[in-house]
C-alpha cells in the first residue's frame, strides 16, 4: 500500500509520498517511492510510485541505465537525456512495457498482477512544468489547471480536503501544507500507508529542488500539524447547527 500525491500549481510543484511497503501482516518495510532526475539549471524532474515493488525497481533501473530503443540500431535513452517532459513521459511508459514483456511469463505463472502506477512531474529547460499520471499499461493523463492535482495508491480519504482546499492559483507552500494534511487523513484511516513522508517542492522555471525533505515520526510540524487539523475539525463540527430532524425539532 501507499499513497502520493501530486499538485501542480501556479508558482510550482509540490509532491509528497509516504515510504510504507506492506507484503503482509508481519512484513512491514520502508522504502523511497519519491525519486529524483535532475540536472541543476537544465531540468528537475520527480518520480511517484506505487504498486508491485520489484516491477518499480526494474523500471527505475531502466530509466537510470537506458530504455532500450523500439528501432533496430536506436540507442538506449535515459531519462534525463529525454528533450521535453511529454518525451519523457513517454519513455517512462515505455520502460513499463520492457519490464512487462520481460516479466509477462513469470508473473503469470505465479499469478501475480502487474501493477505500477507512476506520478511524474518536472521542467526541461524552457518547457513548461508538467505533472502526468502513468499508468501500468504505459499510457498516461495529464494535470490541467481545472484539476491541479494527481493522485495514486490510496487516494480516496486524501481526496476530499485537496478537492476543497487546492486551485491552480494556489500559493506553493500552501499546496504542500495541504499535500500534508491529505497524506495526514490517509494515514488515520489506512494502516497501508505511514511514516517516513518524502516531500519535494520545485518553483516553476527555477530547474532545481527547492524542498527536498524527509519528514521522520515525532517531527515538530508534522505532529503539531496533525493536532491542529484534527481540532480544527472539532471546531467546525461544534460549529454547524443541530440537524432539524427528529422530536426536539417540531
Amino acid at each position: 500500500m501507499t499513497y502520493c500525491v501530486g499538485v501542480l500549481v501556479e508558482e510550482g510543484l509540490v509532491m509528497v509520498a509516504d515510504t510504507r511497503t506492506n507484503a503482509g501482516l508481519d512484513d512491514i518495510s520502508t522504502y523511497r517511492k519519491l525519486h529524483h532526475f535532475n540536472v541543476p539549471g537544465e531540468r528537475v524532474m520527480m518520480l511517484a510510485s506505487a504498486g508491485n515493488l520489484s516491477i518499480t525497481q526494474s523500471v527505475l533501473s531502466l530509466l537510470q541505465e537506458g530504455v532500450p530503443g523500439e528501432e533496430d540500431g536506436e540507442p538506449p535513452q535515459k531519462l534525463v537525456e529525454a528533450p521535453t517532459m511529454f518525451q519523457a513521459a513517454q519513455l517512462i511508459g515505455r520502460a513499463i512495457r520492457r519490464v512487462r514483456s520481460i516479466e509477462k511469463d513469470g508473473f503469470e505463472a505465479a499469478n501475480i498482477r502487474f501493477s505500477i502506477s507512476l506520478l511524474f512531474g518536472g521542467q526541461i529547460g524552457n518547457g513548461e512544468m508538467r505533472l502526468y499520471l502513468i499508468y501500468s499499461a504505459g499510457n498516461f493523463i495529464e494535470c490541467s489547471t481545472d484539476a491541479p492535482f494527481l493522485q495514486i495508491g490510496e487516494h480516496k480519504y486524501g481526496k476530499p480536503i485537496l478537492d476543497r482546499a487546492v486551485k491552480y492559483t494556489t500559493e506553493l507552500y500552501d499546496a504542500l501544507k495541504v499535500s500534508l494534511v491529505s497524506m495526514d487523513s490517509t494515514m488515520r484511516s489506512n494502516l497501508g500507508v505511514g511514516l517516513p513522508i518524502d516531500i519535494a517542492l520545485a518553483r516553476r522555471s527555477a530547474l532545481t529542488l527547492e524542498v527536498n525533505h524527509r519528514i521522520e515520526a515525532g517531527e515538530g510540524y508534522f505532529h503539531d500539524l496533525r493536532e491542529r487539523w484534527s481540532a480544527a475539525l472539532r471546531a467546525a463540527h461544534r460549529a454547524i447547527p443541530r440537524p432539524p430532524y427528529g422530536p426536539s425539532s417540531s
